[in-house]
């Protein structure tokens, strides 16, 4: 199986990537129109002894990729919202409205990181959030929510291709429904809010959309649109997101903690997300 080498970042020297490429004993090198960044395939490498270390040390994204692995062959494209499409975690932002971000932002970081069960550390943040006007959540909308950058850029390459995208969050469907109406999103999968008479509750209404309610989403969307062999993404950055990393046959870890680094296929770590494009010739 040909494998080249994708090399990513906002600025690669020429004479790193001739150095690299000689240290892979590539065939030949290819630029890409990487966008925001720099990016470079090297074709048909031979050797992938330090290239890692070595792009890790020159701030540079890697990764070995099959050949023929081609973007026309990805059907389905399923990400995470929070810290994934876009920058921010929606439910720190809101628990900021109330003055309590530190409190709830500590237990989101440690649940992407793995150390809490997500369902129950969801259940405790919202409930914390009892009162709260529903104007606040446009506020957030509006005022904080800002989409990752390369995002539309990744949207608009994959969907050129003929894949459908699927947004899927642990998150909240007042995001997620605004979100797929203004990107054009296909499929979307995300928590609803209890709301009576204008304020939240800190319930939320329903079984609560966790890690593997995502893999179910994503082999929902494998079974109606990729039943002829198309490739299936997935790009995620927490650890609730493994459970459908691993259903994908091509898995992102997009700015991810440690621990979903380790697990995914591919690592972007540098660059805007549409690097992700990039991985595919």
């Amino acid at each position: 199986m040909p494998i080249d080498l994708v090399i990513q970042a906002p600025e690669i020297a020429s004479t790193e990537v001739a150095a690299i490429a000689a240290q892979a004993g590539a065939a030949g090198i290819a630029a890409l129109d990487g966008g925001a960044q720099q990016a470079f395939r090297l074709l048909r490498v031979q050797s992938r002894a330090g290239i890692a270390e070595r792009c890790a040390a020159a701030g540079i994204d890697c990764a070995f990729v099959d050949a023929a692995l081609t973007r026309d062959r990805v059907r389905v494209v399923a990400m995470d919202m929070d810290s994934t499409l876009i920058t921010i975690e929606c439910i720190d932002e809101i628990a900021d409205m109330l003055g309590i971000k530190p409190e709830v932002a500590a237990i989101t970081a440690s649940t992407m990181r793995g150390e809490i069960d997500f369902k129950e550390s969801l259940a405790r943040r919202v409930a914390l959030l009892a009162g709260l006007p529903t104007d606040a959540l446009l506020r957030v909308y509006e005022e904080r929510l800002r989409l990752s950058p390369g995002a539309e850029r990744m949207l608009a390459g994959f969907k050129a291709a003929g894949a459908k995208t699927l947004l899927v969050s642990g998150g909240f469907t007042f995001f997620t429904d605004r979100l797929q109406a203004r990107l054009g999103l296909d499929e979307t999968a995300s928590n609803t809010l209890e709301i009576v008479d204008g304020r939240l509750t800190g319930r939320l209404l329903g079984p609560i959309f966790g890690g593997q309610e995502k893999a179910a989403s994503l082999r929902a969307m494998r079974a109606r649109y990729a039943g002829d062999g198309g490739i299936v993404v997935a790009i995620g950055d927490g650890a609730n997101d493994l459970p459908m990393l691993k259903e994908a046959d091509v898995s992102i870890a997009y700015h991810a903690k440690p621990v979903v680094r380790a697990q995914a296929t591919h690592a972007v770590d540098r660059c805007g997300l549409d690097a992700v494009l990039n991985l595919f010739a």
